[in-house]
């Protein structure tokens, strides 16, 4: 398996986290758990692989072009053939800037982005696959989003005060705080509250736990603390709070999940 990150253009630096691709050369079969970060994604499909996602009870083929809403449990995936994917990882709640649907209907599900957009997406898609270098590939992801912003500046302006408000949140919220983000920002609490899930598809709070979740992730991940103090380094008031949120999160305990760590999420946390 092959992972490259990509950053994409200087305009599109607050909205998209980053670009990835990811290769397999591998015909065996596999399987994992994607866990909630945060982030939507879509997902052009370029190779011959098939991936499917178990959503509503049963596996379901992915589409060419995915669009995956926020994960908020743990969601099994599993492939065959080899693949090659083109990924674009948004901020929390930058999906919003090309998206008119409510955000919180794709929560835990992969859908057909094409269904969403229409024909310009399917049109992006076939560039993708015709262009080989990954440069031209770029090139085309960040002229198509480059447009797609340009042409909705009133999406902008709200984009800015969402993201303001989600970073507050990350640096010190709990059910207490949200009151007094709300008043620094100028808002209702109820307002902040309609704001952050009609961009990110989650409650503060939610947003907020999914946030030390991952923080928590990318610390067992580089293996270099104790889970002890990963759990307070990633925000939680003690262990059993960070043990709780995170078998809801992965269906695991953090020692299991260390002694068993997962190739797709330690490869997307970042």
């Amino acid at each position: 398996m092959e992972f490259q990150h990509f950053q994409p253009a200087k305009i599109l630096a607050p909205y998209i986290r980053n670009y990835y691709l990811f290769e397999s050369s591998e015909a065996a079969g596999y399987e994992d758990t994607v866990f909630p970060s945060g982030d939507m994604e879509i997902i052009f499909n370029l190779g011959n692989g098939i991936w499917e996602s178990y959503q509503q009870g049963q596996y379901e083929k992915n589409p060419p072009v995915e669009l995956w809403g926020q994960v908020t449990r743990p969601l099994q995936i599993r492939s065959v053939g080899a693949h090659s994917m083109l990924g674009v990882r948004f901020f929390p709640h930058a999906t919003s800037f090309l998206l008119d649907d409510e955000i919180g209907i794709f929560n835990d599900q992969v859908s057909d982005l094409a269904d969403v957009m229409g024909k310009n997406i399917s049109d992006l898609h076939i560039q993708l696959a015709e262009s080989k270098a990954i440069t031209a590939r770029i090139a085309l992801l960040d002229a198509f989003f480059t447009e797609r912003l340009t042409r909705a500046p009133k999406k902008v302006q709200r984009l800015h005060k969402v993201g303001h408000i989600l970073t507050s949140i990350t640096q010190g919220a709990s059910e207490n705080n949200i009151g007094r983000i709300a008043d620094t920002h100028g808002i209702t609490t109820r307002h902040l509250h309609k704001l952050v899930y009609q961009h990110t598809g989650l409650s503060p709070k939610s947003f907020d736990k999914i946030h030390r979740f991952k923080t928590s992730l990318k610390l067992i991940g580089e293996n270099k603390l104790p889970l002890t103090s990963i759990a307070y380094d990633a925000g939680y008031f003690d262990q059993s709070h960070f043990i709780r949120d995170f078998k809801s999160f992965t269906g695991l305990t953090p020692t299991a999940y260390l002694n068993n760590l997962s190739t797709v999420n330690q490869m997307l946390i970042n």
